[in-house]
């Protein structure tokens, strides 16, 4: 994957707006800093409040943020 196909997917799934790319290091680590926030906020939610089909749910995002942030941490060695 790409960095700038990498970057879309990153602000598609966050519902960013307004996100400028300038450089290639800085976007991906301000990115990577807004999905650890995300996943850290969705690790807080209680989980016994919730019923199947929201835990399912919760459990996708986060599984998604995971694989986000596995894909943007390998894009910042490749640029090392």
């Amino acid at each position: 994957m790409n960095i700038k196909k990498f970057i879309e997917n990153v602000k598609e799934s966050l519902k960013l707006e307004n996100f400028e790319t300038t450089g290639k290091k800085k976007p991906i680590k301000r990115l990577l800093e807004k999905l650890e926030a995300r996943k850290d906020i969705l690790n807080k939610v209680p989980k016994k409040k919730l019923n199947k089909k929201e835990k399912k749910e919760l459990e996708e995002e986060l599984s998604i943020i995971s694989m986000q942030i596995k894909k943007g941490k390998t894009l910042l060695k490749e640029l090392n």
